[in-house]
Order: C-alpha cells, then structure tokens, then sequence
C-alpha cells in the first residue's frame, strides 16, 4: 500500500509540473520557429527575436517594464524594511491590527486594488501615465515586502541592537552594521518578489496608465488579439528575465553565507 501511495503521490507531481511547464517550453520552442505557425515547427530561426527588437513600440514598453519594476522594488523594498522595523518595536495590539491591513492589498484581488487607484488618481487630478504606474506599483509591492523582512526582524535578538548602542554606536550605525545584515535573507527574498510582482502585472497597470505608456504586459495583451510569432519571442524574455532573477535571488544568498562561513573558520583557525 505504501509503495502504491509513494507511487502515485510521483505520478501526480509528475502530471502538475508537466500541466505547468510543457505550455511555457512549447511556447520557447516556437519562439524560434521560422514560419508564422503557432503550432507547426518549420525551422530554426531567429527571425521573430529579429523583428522584435526591430519593432520601437515593444521595446518602450521593455524600458518601462523594467525601469518601473527597478524602481518600484527598491522603493517598496526601503518603505517595506523600514516599515516592518518599526511593526516589530509596537504595541501587539497596534502591530496585529496594521499586519491586518497589510494583509487586505495582498488578499484583493487585482481588479479591485487597480479600479481603487484609477479613481484614486482621477480624483487627485493626476495625469495617468509613467508616474502613476510607478506610485501604483510601489502601492501594491510594499506588502510583500513587509510579509517576507517582518519574520526575520521578529526572530532577531533585540540584545544585539541594544549592545551595539551600548558600545557607542548611533542609531542609524546599529541599523546599517546589525539589524539590516542579520535580516538579509528576508531581504532579499522581499527584493525577489517585488521584482518579479512588478514586473509581471498587468490588471493594475492596465487601469493606471495612459498617454500611450505601456509595459510588456500590456503589450502581449494587445498582440493577442492578432496572430504574431512575436508574442513568444517576448514571451520567452520574460520568463528568461524572470528565471535570471530566480537564480541571482537564490544564488547570490548562498554565495554570501558561504564566504562568511569560510571567512568565520579561517579567523577560528588562525586564533
């Protein structure tokens, strides 16, 4: 019987990665497909990542897609640090009912956060376009950032801050030289998110632009309706940029802890 369960407990993991990623490596396929074919493979070529770099509407929305995705995340990611410091030094009844309204962006769905900031910037009489993008962004990236750094600060031992303050450190050192560094993993994985949170949204970004600002998004939602190669080309840098992010996030933490560790036993065996 265990052997049966063991077995269909991988048959059935097996089945949901395949339901999940045989669309997206079809799609990277035929990115490289040399005829206009969405579901005969002709040829290698890379004739649509060609046109697609040639084609100026696609790549503005390239620039804003990431220059809006970098900016956001490190916005959300100082507001969201900061804000989940403070959470920590709070009162619990305070802290539990602001965690709670962190929670409600998270938990809306998009079409409501975004029909939320449309009116919110009409209301305001501020011109729909880059701006708002990048404030709607920022809006909606900053609770994961509080989600992912508030475990770490509250796992942190407060006798640490106030030992460096002891021994004569201000403030800001003590927030620069030791709570920050010992709350990096939740960091980074804040940073991970955002990024990839603000770079792939569409419903938000959809209902706060205008005057002709589009993201990549955007720009695929458009191409849908017409029948262009091109849509898998930019698809496939999208998911290429993505995984590029995936790894670095997870990569570069694992490169650090080890150096450290290397570095702690060299120091161990040199005393």
């Amino acid at each position: 019987m265990k052997k049966h369960g063991k077995l269909f407990s991988i048959l059935y993991i097996a089945l949901c990665f395949l339901f999940f990623y045989v669309p997206i490596v079809v799609m990277v396929v035929f990115s490289f497909n040399s005829s206009k074919s969405l579901t005969n493979f002709s040829g290698f070529s890379l004739r649509w990542y060609t046109q697609l770099i040639e084609d100026q509407e696609i790549m503005a929305a390239v620039y804003v897609s990431v220059s809006i995705a970098i900016f956001a995340t490190a916005i959300a990611t100082v507001l969201g640090t900061i804000t989940a410091i403070g959470l920590s030094k709070n009162r619990k009844v305070l802290r539990d009912t602001l965690l709670s309204i962190n929670n409600i962006p998270i938990m809306n769905p998009d079409i409501v956060t975004a029909i939320g900031l449309m009116i919110l910037f009409s209301s305001m009489m501020i011109a729909k376009g880059y701006v708002t993008m990048l404030l709607a962004h920022v809006a909606f990236c900053t609770p994961y950032v509080i989600t992912s750094v508030y475990p770490k600060v509250r796992s942190l031992d407060d006798s640490l801050a106030n030992a460096a303050m002891d021994l004569g450190a201000t403030p800001f050192q003590t927030l620069t030289k030791v709570i920050i560094p010992s709350i990096k993993p939740g960091i980074y994985a804040g940073i991970l998110l955002a990024f990839t949170m603000s770079f792939d949204d569409f419903v938000i970004s959809y209902f706060v632009t205008g005057n002709g600002v589009q993201n990549i998004s955007i720009i695929v939602y458009n191409m849908t309706k017409r029948t262009n190669p091109t849509i898998n080309a930019l698809s496939t840098i999208v998911i290429a940029v993505i995984l590029v992010a995936l790894i670095v996030g997870n990569v570069v933490p694992a490169i650090y802890n080890k150096r450290k560790e290397k570095k702690v036993k060299m120091e161990e065996n040199v005393n």
